[in-house]
């Protein structure tokens, strides 16, 4: 029966959105020492609160498994002499291995007899080997960003301030520079601030919820959905079911104690979505939404801390939230006094990156991008486009928007709406933003789609013109976010647009404000692209190397290249698809690189398999291309996968690379044109035979 094993990191309180991936990181990591370390247990789990991070692990062995290993020494003849005596060789090896030589043994190898000696390792007690690794997990915390704290060297999210380490009823004695491990740690910063002694990882989470903090995240998090929603009936209401909101509150506080609070009715006559914002964003409050979802003028905190008069703490939340509500309410009502178009004209004096001019500069050219994507995609939406891409970012000069930089787009819509814009203008300055982060919601008007495309390519070749190239964990202008952005709006919305075209669109209205050739940073775009589309569709469960397949068959029509992976995935599913490949990769391996003649002269055919083979070719090609206008790329690849038969029959009867130039050149145009059948749908040279 083994032990458990706990770790307490005690320290300042922690971003909430580093704390689930530090987690992951304890429990992978200790799995991982354990398993090289020969240590078994049964169960390793991690949580913790802002000021603490609990590593958990029961019935961990008292002590390394013991382990025994052959050793291998010299061959036997060289070991031992023609008497069987011990050579010097042989002496020199068993003092080696620390072995008397009456311990060597002989064992037959394919390269023939060996000497080897068995070598058994006794494991170590557990608690011996446990300080090396607490001390390497902790050095080597992968934090989103770290910093070195005070006089010490080790780097961390937060000052640490303390370490409890028990296994069983023994402390783990390690160090960390000038933190040395105990059994001792510290309840909540207010309530119950002494230290005090744990005696068994078993008693740890009990007496913790005495001292006023309930360590178990999950627990936590339940807790605070109960509480919160229990606060919001006693209004008539039910709280704002946000995800995001409720992880970031659990990791904020060690003792959750949700109260009501209520803010002037008067209030209610500002956008929804100003009042959500300025309690979720800047309060961390959960809105109260009646049964037909409108809001109400209610709010539920979860407090950190608990007293006798918890109404003078809910007064405070409530004279915090009146101030900016106030605030909120005075932007809006000045905000209306001034037309958008007027809000649009003072972007002049807004610069949006010095190299690239202002913020209404940035407008102009992209109003043209959307009015060029119109034309081609939907010519009936010129005018709304034009009118939305025109007032889109006009709210960057709103009192509102300056104040509340979440409400960007928001507030446009709601002063558009005011102002009697068509819906589809109104909505598209919104949408145009969509999606502003992974998993939002898409553009649903096709006019607030085009904008944002617009708005979006801009950025990202200006950037790239200038040499503003996001690298490692830097992209200070959102560039892989609006790659990615432009990529799920064109194939949410199926729009069948020229990537090329789009870039040589920005790059012609950017004009002189690029400083690298345009030629190099429309290739560098289109590389960014690729490799954004290659991360998300291996990311989403398609095959590395048919993702790879279809890009390099080309992606300039993003939406033709997803129905191309489809259909190759989809035919990657038959039985015989690896036979297929066999067969096919053949023949694009044999034709060399530079090779494009596909004029085949049936005079020089010797072989009836030729014959044969072309005759089928023949005969398919233009259904294969109808199918493949047509966009249905499974039917082609179903189509050309009938000539298998006969291509194998070829190879096993045809010399291709023949002496005489003429059919060895007749041959490769043979074959060049059943590659050439594949090539608008993948290139097969990236595609992995996968041996089952």
């Amino acid at each position: 029966m083994g032990k458990t094993l706990l770790l307490e990191i005690g320290t300042e309180e922690i971003p909430a959105r580093f704390m689930k991936g530090a987690f992951e990181y304890m429990k992978s990591f200790l799995a991982s020492r354990f398993n090289e370390l020969r240590i078994s247990y049964d169960e390793i789990d991690a949580t913790g609160t802002p000021r603490r991070l609990v590593l958990l692990a029961k019935n961990v062995a008292e002590k390394q498994r013991d382990v025994e290993q052959e050793v291998m020494g010299p061959p036997a003849k060289v070991a031992f002499d023609a008497t069987g005596s011990v050579t010097k060789a042989g002496e020199g090896f068993a003092r080696a291995q620390g072995v008397n030589v009456e311990d060597l043994k002989v064992k037959t190898t394919p390269k023939g007899e060996y000497v080897y000696v068995v070598k058994r390792e006794e494991g170590k007690p557990t608690i011996e080997v446990l300080p090396s690794v607490f001390e390497e997990m902790i050095r080597r915390f992968p934090f989103p960003k770290s910093m070195r704290w005070g006089r010490r060297k080790i780097r961390f999210a937060r000052p640490i301030h303390w370490f409890l380490a028990l296994f069983g009823e023994e402390v783990v004695s390690f160090s960390v520079e000038d933190l040395k491990s105990d059994r001792f740690t510290y309840g909540h910063r207010f309530l119950a601030p002494d230290a005090f002694e744990v005696r068994t990882p078993e008693e740890y989470f009990d007496v913790m919820e005495k001292a006023y903090v309930v360590c178990d995240h999950r627990v936590r998090e339940a807790l605070i959905k109960k509480q919160v929603r229990e606060q919001a009936e006693k209004v008539g209401g039910v709280p704002d079911d946000d995800e995001q909101l409720l992880n970031e509150v659990n990791f904020l506080v060690e003792y959750p104690v949700a109260t009501t609070g209520r803010f002037s009715e008067e209030y209610l006559e500002l956008p929804e979505a100003v009042l959500t914002t300025t309690m979720k964003e800047h309060q961390r409050y959960f809105p109260v939404f009646d049964k037909d979802g409108r809001i109400k003028p209610y709010f539920v905190v979860v407090n950190n801390i608990i007293t006798d008069d918890m109404e003078l703490i809910t007064r405070g939340n409530e004279r915090v939230l009146r101030a900016r509500l106030a605030d909120a309410k005075f932007f809006f009502d000045e905000d209306k006094k001034t037309p958008l178009i007027e809000m649009f004209k003072k972007l002049k004096d807004v610069v949006f990156q010095e190299k690239l001019g202002t913020s209404y500069d940035k407008v102009m050219r992209f109003r043209e991008i959307a009015l060029w994507l119109a034309e081609k995609i939907a010519p009936e939406k010129k005018e709304l486009v034009d009118r939305c891409a025109l007032l889109a970012k006009a709210d960057l000069e709103s009192q509102m928007v300056c104040e509340f930089t979440e409400l960007q787009g928001v507030m446009g819509r709601e002063y558009a709406r005011i102002q009697g814009e068509p819906e589809e203008v109104y909505e598209g300055i919104f949408e145009h933003y969509l999606p502003r982060f992974s998993g939002d919601e898409l553009p649903e008007t096709i006019t607030g789609a085009i904008v944002g495309i617009a708005d979006r390519i801009d950025t990202i070749v200006g950037c790239f013109g200038i040499g503003l190239i996001p690298t490692g964990s830097e992209d200070p202008y959102g560039i892989r976010r609006d790659t990615l952005g432009i990529i799920q709006v064109l194939l949410a919305k199926e729009l069948n647009i020229s990537l090329s075209e789009l870039i040589d669109k920005s790059l012609e209205l950017l004009g002189d404000r690029i400083e690298r050739d345009p030629e190099e940073v429309k290739r560098d775009v289109l590389e960014f692209f690729r490799q954004r589309l290659y991360h998300l569709w291996v990311s989403e469960g398609y095959r590395y190397d048919l993702v790879e397949a279809v890009l390099s068959a080309g992606f300039d029509n993003i939406v033709d290249a997803r129905k191309r992976l489809d259909a190759l995935s989809e035919f990657s599913k038959e039985p015989d698809f690896e036979a297929l490949m066999v067969t096919f990769k053949r023949v694009v391996n044999i034709i060399p690189k530079d090779f494009d003649e596909r004029d085949v002269d049936p005079s020089l055919f010797e072989k009836e398999e030729e014959k044969s083979l072309f005759e089928a070719v023949k005969e398919i090609e233009s259904r294969v291309e109808e199918l493949v206008n047509k966009g249905d790329y499974l039917g082609a690849l179903k189509l050309i996968a009938s000539l298998k038969e006969k291509v194998d029959a070829f190879f096993d009867n045809v010399l291709v690379m023949d002496k005489d130039e003429a059919k060895k050149r007749n041959r490769l145009a043979l074959l060049n044109r059943i590659a050439s059948l594949f090539k608008k749908i993948a290139d097969l040279k990236k595609v992995a035979v996968q041996k089952k």
